[in-house]
């Protein structure tokens, strides 16, 4: 799956794309890339069209000193799917990308056929100390420092000893390594503490879907998470479960945060299923804003 490329008011923005029938939106977390979906695409794409963009300030998008909203991210990918001639899509995305998936439900209902949240953030205040211990003065210095060419290389010194003990790293580890390696590059540094930021604060996350998850009523929504996730507690997901009615719950037991990296085969199996037995949500602009100004 060839990485391409767009121009988005003057932006460049890349993305990965295969297969053909229903469009799927793959966004991913923080400090990620398209990249995180490369073990589920291939699958994915043999029922479906698959979109997997690198969000601006990541991967190898372009990386401007500008807003890194929800609302702004959601924009943009409302303007990509615009672009490449996609009407609807079934939005799936994880840990910030679920966020973002949220926000995109909300602000542009019209462009979401299905809502599928993996590890997502914007549910809950709860999130890894590190995170909030990265959104106060002077981390960038400290971040500057951890994420070294001296110290980096240490690290890549232990794991190819590792592989060449015949030591396979797991796939957690192998996403946790390349959002720290992509942290190198001052560019792509600055713009994930604008992102952080802009969602995290010392007390936990900043950002609450929590006061509009009723409206994803309207959307069919799937919740995937790993019951080990040492980023974002389970407990947002059966929260966020019991608060949109008529959405599925999948647990993935033994699976941290990556679970479409960690259990590939059956996220794919889970996804195509769900998307199979739901029928597409068809909201127009009209019916929304409705909703919006009564609050109901």
């Amino acid at each position: 799956m060839d990485l391409r490329e767009i121009t988005i008011h003057d932006q460049r923005v890349t993305y990965r794309t295969a297969g053909e029938g229903p469009v799927l939106l793959l966004i991913h977390g923080m400090a990620g890339s398209a990249t995180t979906w490369k073990q589920v695409m291939p699958r994915l794409a043999e029922c479906f069209t698959v979109v997997a963009p690198d969000l601006l300030g990541h991967g190898r998008s372009d990386k401007p000193s500008g807003d890194y909203s929800l609302g702004a991210f959601a924009s943009g990918l409302r303007d990509l799917l615009v672009a490449l001639g996609h009407e609807r899509a079934t939005v799936v995305g994880q840990s910030l990308g679920g966020g973002v998936a949220m926000q995109l439900t909300y602000q542009y209902p019209e462009r979401c056929e299905r809502l599928v949240l993996v590890g997502a953030g914007g549910l809950g205040v709860e999130v890894n100390p590190l995170l909030r211990y990265l959104t106060l003065p002077g981390s960038e210095a400290v971040l500057r420092l951890a994420c070294a060419a001296p110290i980096r290389g240490t690290v890549e010194a232990v794991a190819g000893l590792a592989s060449r003990l015949g030591l396979e790293p797991a796939a957690v580890v192998v996403e946790l390594w390349r959002s720290y390696a992509s942290l190198a590059d001052d560019d792509t540094r600055k713009a994930f503490l604008r992102t952080l930021r802009a969602v995290v604060d010392p007390r936990g996350q900043a950002v609450s879907a929590a006061n509009r998850l009723h409206l994803a009523a309207e959307v069919p929504t799937l919740i995937v998470w790993g019951d080990a996730d040492p980023i974002i507690p389970v407990d947002h997901a059966a929260e966020a479960h019991a608060a949109i009615p008529s959405s599925r719950l999948e647990i993935f037991e033994g699976c941290g945060h990556y679970p479409h990296c960690e259990a590939p085969e059956r996220f794919v199996e889970v996804l195509t299923e769900f998307i199979e037995t739901t029928i597409p949500a068809r909201i127009t602009v009209a019916s929304h804003h409705v909703l919006r100004s009564t609050g109901s």
